[in-house]
């Protein structure tokens, strides 16, 4: 919702709705040499979910690489300015919706950073689409009921099942400025002091969408987690894997239970010391770091 200088708004269509996503075409980012504009490798960013999401999310690592790569980082569909159609989500609508921007986007293999949920997304999108991806790196894949974890029968996730209930919940105790904060806080970053109001300001934005609450809810309620463990070792695409040993909803020992299943294509594992869900928003000099060195690395 807050776009970094030099990145301007475009947007596709998928079989779920418009797909908004920022890039970088604005003239800084222009290459020297105008002949290697299109020549450019392509990073794909995608955020994960919570109340209030957005490519916003990635909007402090991104521009790090504008210099080098063509950036493209969507809001998903049902978050940020993408649409928002009113229904319950499903996993396969964000597996397909995955497929579809990168088909409508990229000409060649990519690389996808992703988060969380959206990361375990990736993972089996990039397993039944090898041929779309050249690398993953991701922060926290975890489909949030790994190892035979039910999160859909956690008490927070029954209790948002109730029929009118969830959108009070969600309208009274999400999709507000105190509510957000008290998330990020809470459950997203490690240190809460690194929760400052532009993050807050972004997430409220986006929660406060029309229809936002269909995508927020259908993840609460756990109608999108899954067990990634029955599938990570299908892949094939090289993949490196950061993991905040403080996430609150899945620590760093469900994340090597994971690398573990599948050393030959996980080649990297790094776990953070006092980091939360979103090392891009609390320590992204360290996660643009990481990255960089990753993309060596799989490469």
């Amino acid at each position: 919702m807050i776009e970094p200088l030099g990145f301007e708004q475009q947007s596709i269509v998928t079989s779920l709705g418009r797909m908004v996503y920022y890039t970088n075409t604005g003239e800084i980012w222009q290459p020297l040499d105008a002949a290697t504009a299109n020549d450019q490798p392509k990073l794909v960013f995608l955020h994960g979910f919570g109340g209030g999401s957005s490519a916003y999310e990635w909007s402090k690592v991104y521009p790090a690489f504008a210099s080098e790569y063509r950036v493209l980082a969507p809001d998903l569909i049902g978050w940020g300015r993408s649409e928002h159609p009113a229904r319950n989500y499903k996993i396969d609508d964000y597996i397909t919706t995955i497929i579809e921007f990168i088909e409508q986007t990229c000409e060649q293999p990519i690389t996808a950073i992703a988060s969380s949920l959206t990361a375990a997304f990736t993972i089996r999108a990039a397993i039944a689409r090898p041929d779309l991806f050249k690398s993953l790196i991701l922060t926290t894949p975890a489909g949030l009921s790994d190892f035979g974890e039910n999160y859909s029968q956690s008490f927070f996730a029954q209790l948002v099942s109730t029929p009118f209930l969830d959108r009070f919940i969600y309208s009274t105790g999400v999709a507000t400025e105190g509510g957000i904060r008290s998330f990020l806080e809470q459950r997203q970053f490690a240190q809460s002091s690194r929760v400052y109001q532009e993050i807050v300001d972004a997430y409220l934005q986006s929660a406060e969408q029309p229809n936002a609450e269909y995508a927020a809810l259908s993840f609460v309620r756990g109608d999108l987690c899954f067990d990634l463990s029955l599938h990570v070792t299908q892949l094939t695409v090289p993949t490196a894997i950061i993991w905040g040993e403080k996430s609150q909803f899945t620590g760093p020992e469900i994340g090597q239970r994971l690398a573990a299943l599948n050393p030959q294509a996980i080649r990297a594992f790094q776990h953070l010391d006092d980091v939360g869900l979103t090392p891009q928003l609390e320590v992204p000099a360290v996660t643009i770091g990481l990255i960089r060195r990753f993309l060596a690395l799989l490469e």
